[in-house]
């Protein structure tokens, strides 16, 4: 049902249960990712094996031919923000890469992505990443009822911007369920106290784009491919929240450690 006054959509227990259905292969699959990641391998390698791996799990690629969408899954290396399109270029040892894993099941959507280390990261990569890694935290323990939208935005942005980087404010989170894109929209920065209150209930995305330098992005002549505008590194990394009558659930929370993606020292 929707709330009322609003275009939120606010799940029954049924529905919830088909969320966290789906959102649990998706993060499987997503799990099953990080052992590939190296040098050499292209990101079309990446995207056949999501593709692969979501239809065994009995799901189907919610990119793939989405608004006309070419790939599986995205892949952004480096430069690039969000919504890169899987092909020959092959990762080298230093890069980053987001790798954005979408599954449909019965009828439901679940995403999730993160960011992966391919060899040894330099100190500017290194740092984009753990600041997008610890923004989407900060922003996840805002999450409950009585709390607001713009406070997820605040608490990305005043982090982000206090570690020396941007956050994008091109592209945002969104809500998700039976649509892929729904409402409502989730600015990734703001300001506390406003925006509409979280009911639980309420399913979305967070899932912050954090650049090194300038927050601008420009998209590239494919129509998909986003790209920083001064060319300088981006990160990000994203869940599926559910609002609960207490806080939250990640719906799309991972049993253990991103192999490629999870630093094992402590960055701040």
């Amino acid at each position: 049902m929707r709330f009322p006054g609003s275009s939120i959509e606010i799940k029954t227990e049924r529905e919830i249960q088909f969320m966290r259905e789906v959102c649990a292969l998706a993060a499987d699959t997503l799990s099953r990712v990080g052992p590939m990641i190296e040098a050499g391998i292209t990101t079309q390698d990446i995207d056949d094996f999501v593709h692969q791996d979501t239809l065994k799990l009995g799901a189907r690629p919610a990119p793939l031919n989405y608004r006309g969408f070419p790939k599986s899954v995205c892949t952004s290396v480096n430069e690039v923000v969000c919504h890169g399109i899987p092909g020959p270029r092959r990762l080298q040892d230093g890069d980053i890469i987001n790798v954005d894993v979408t599954h449909l099941y019965q009828g439901y959507f679940g995403d999730t992505s993160a960011t992966f280390y391919v060899g040894k990261p330099s100190k500017a990569a290194k740092h984009v990443t753990e600041v997008a890694r610890r923004s989407l935290e900060l922003a996840i323990a805002e999450v409950k009822p009585g709390n607001r939208f713009g406070d997820i935005g605040a608490a990305i942005q005043e982090f982000a911007e206090a570690q020396g980087c941007s956050v994008v404010q091109d592209f945002v989170g969104h809500g998700i369920g039976r649509v892929f894109h729904d409402e409502p929209k989730v600015s990734h920065v703001g300001r506390r106290g406003t925006g509409r209150r979280f009911k639980p209930g309420m399913t979305f995305t967070i899932e912050p784009m954090i650049n090194e330098g300038r927050y601008e992005t420009r998209v590239l002549d494919d129509d998909w491919t986003a790209v920083t505008i001064d060319g300088k590194l981006s990160a990000q990394f994203e869940h599926t929240i559910l609002v609960t009558p207490t806080g939250c659930e990640v719906l799309t929370a991972r049993s253990g450690r991103l192999q490629n993606s999870e630093m094992f020292d402590t960055y701040f």
